[in-house]
């Protein structure tokens, strides 16, 4: 069973470094992370100054929404974060910014093409266009539920940010920043108006193919601990 103090202390970290950083502005953006063995998860309040929280500020919430510990409102994004969950058994950390670069391929609609190893490597073959939906709305949940399941750790939404998902807060927070680097480089290389150089279809199958080998080695490892905690055949079920 996760410690949820440990949990707690991974998503604040998270969010106050990434706020230093600049990826996460003011009180815009949002993060989470998977409480193992239980389907709840830590994720940052709503509307607060992330470099002003502490532990005892970042909400434990349910996988039906309730509000297990926290004494603010969680996230008005934590359904998205937890529709990513669901549909991804692989992830453990997710993180949504509202970082510049990005943000302007949310506005344009336009993907991020496979440019470089390592972002092919990490954030999968190409960076989707997730369609526009409310913050919080049941649609934003349909769109994200539809574009994730392409197995990629990133995405751009529409009029909004970014959604960057990993196999641990680790990974996660490595992934908004390739995310940034790919789409500044983008957004550069397009202004120069001249031809721009793709990474080579077999390479890219070849590169994410290795991804997609980790996200199942988790998804694995997470079946196997389930199976570890049913109870034997014709043993009482706990109360």
């Amino acid at each position: 069973m996760a410690d949820l103090l440990d949990c707690k202390k991974l998503v604040l970290e998270a969010a106050q470094r990434l706020t230093r950083e600049g990826y996460l502005v003011g009180t815009g953006g949002n993060v989470s992370v998977l409480i193992e063995g239980e389907d709840a998860i830590a994720i940052t309040p709503s509307s607060m100054d992330y470099l002003a929280l502490t532990e005892a500020d970042i909400c434990i919430v349910d996988f039906a929404r309730n509000l297990r510990e926290g004494e603010h409102a969680p996230s008005v994004e934590t359904g998205m974060h937890l529709a990513v969950y669901r549909q991804r058994r692989d992830v453990n950390a997710v993180i949504h910014t509202h970082q510049i670069y990005p943000s302007v391929f949310s506005l344009l609609g336009r993907p991020i093409p496979a440019l470089f190893d390592e972002q092919v490597a990490n954030l999968g073959a190409a960076v989707e266009v997730a369609p526009y939906g409310l913050s919080g709305s049941g649609e934003l949940l349909e769109n994200i539920t539809a574009v994730v399941g392409n197995q990629c750790n990133a995405f751009v939404l529409r009029n909004h940010g970014a959604l960057l998902l990993g196999l641990s807060m680790e990974h996660a927070v490595r992934n908004v920043k390739l995310l940034d680097k790919a789409a500044h480089v983008y957004y550069l290389a397009l202004a120069l108006g001249q031809e721009i150089s793709l990474l080579p279809p077999t390479m890219t199958e070849t590169i994410f193919d290795l991804m997609k080998s980790e996200q199942r080695k988790e998804i694995r490892r997470k079946k196997k601990l389930e199976r570890a905690k049913e109870p034997e055949a014709g043993a009482p079920c706990a109360d």
